[in-house]
């Protein structure tokens, strides 16, 4: 049994600099940001052995092992937090080799557990920059991540890695920095969000911004717009598991409503575990976030980003590169037929992709709960001496 990563902690990175200072794809700037990330495994002397890890929508820096506590967060870094949400494809003899390679994974600028986001103080003022953080993108979240690997001296990585709209942010890092990257791996997502993805994205958007708790974004020295992103999460959930493991994992005893219940009252234990999914998540998340993240897939345009009209062109300069692409056959988040657009865009630029389908019960999920099922394929496309 391949070995697990024990005790990591979170590191910083603080990028400042007001003669040049970062600039969003909205057109604000900062001159200082704080990028929160971990470190698997040992950088090779001359550094060419680094996979960039992006995380899903909800998950954080923390990857693989245990992280007991990080200082200064805003949201409770409870028991769920605490194990790195990839940890069965990060260690010793596992997907991501960490005999073989270091594995880094960041928090996304915008973010909240650590990196530099809505509910971090805003230097100018003394509290939180709540509504006022701008606007962030793909683009943003990538480049911010560059700047990360110049401050580590990283010329150029092994491979760059993603699931969910971490799979989106690993295209858009190749295709923009084309020579900062030799392999690509991208599980259980596509090239452009989808109008389903839109609807079920501006209904959770929606969610959070019809609490009365938000207050535009301003409620951190008051009651958090708890009720709204709970069922945000709810919104987003139905889609992350299939409906067979949904109703596998809900409760067969009816949980009692708390006395804020309003007239419905539960009836069903997947009514109930619907409900709790939400309850438990605004304890570990904040909601600006949220919004933010919504906001950059929303708005995502990998060709707009990249600078052009059309992929054949885009992935023409990504020739020397090799990507794998996951299918999951049960997907109703990123169906099947967004990752063979992601292969067909691939295939205009002049490349041939791996691309392999995965078949399994648990949904979109099944990236974060069955290993075996990716392993095998992960060795291989990472492995220059199989190519």
């Amino acid at each position: 049994m391949p070995n697990s990563i024990a005790q990591t902690n979170t590191q910083f990175f603080h990028f400042n600099d007001k003669e040049a200072p970062f600039e969003l794809k909205c057109g604000e700037k900062l001159t200082n940001f704080t990028l929160a990330y971990e470190i698997y495994g040992q950088m090779s002397q001359n550094k060419d052995n680094v996979i960039l890890l992006f995380h899903a929508l909800s998950a954080s820096q923390h990857a693989a092992g245990i992280t007991e506590n990080i200082e200064g967060l805003s949201i409770e870094w409870d028991k769920e937090c605490q194990t790195g949400w990839w940890n069965d494809f990060i260690g010793s003899g596992k997907a991501l080799d960490t005999d073989k390679y270091c594995v880094i994974c960041a928090n996304y600028l915008g973010g909240c557990y650590g990196s530099t986001g809505p509910s971090s103080i805003n230097p100018e003022t003394g509290k939180p920059f709540g509504g006022s953080f701008p606007r962030i993108s793909i683009k943003d979240i990538v480049n911010s991540q560059i700047e990360l690997l110049n401050y580590l001296e990283i010329e150029k990585l092994h491979a760059v890695a993603g699931s969910s709209l971490g799979g989106l942010m690993a295209v858009s890092l190749a295709t923009q920095h084309p020579a900062k990257v030799k392999n690509i791996v991208a599980l259980a997502s596509g090239i452009k969000t989808s109008i389903l993805q839109r609807i079920h994205n501006i209904e959770q958007i929606t969610a959070i911004e019809s609490d009365s708790n938000f207050l535009g974004g301003n409620y951190y020295d008051k009651q958090a717009p708890e009720n709204g992103l709970a069922l945000a999460r709810m919104i987003g959930h139905k889609v992350f598991i299939s409906l067979a493991t949904l109703e596998r994992r809900a409760s067969q005893e009816v949980k009692k409503e708390s006395e804020e219940s309003t007239w419905y009252q539960i009836q069903s234990p997947v009514e109930s575990y619907m409900r709790h999914q939400g309850q438990k998540f605004v304890k570990r998340f904040d909601a600006n976030t949220y919004l933010r993240i919504m906001d950059a897939w929303q708005n995502f345009d990998i060709l707009e980003e990249s600078g052009f009209s059309d992929y054949a062109t885009m992935f023409s300069r990504c020739a020397h590169q090799k990507y794998l692409i996951f299918t999951i056959n049960s997907d109703v988040c990123f169906y099947p037929d967004q990752q063979e657009e992601l292969v067909s865009a691939i295939s205009e630029g002049g490349i041939t992709p791996m691309h392999i389908t995965v078949h399994s019960e648990k949904g979109h999920d099944s990236f974060l709960l069955e290993p075996d099922l990716y392993a095998p394929h992960i060795h291989f496309a990472l492995d220059e001496n199989a190519q």
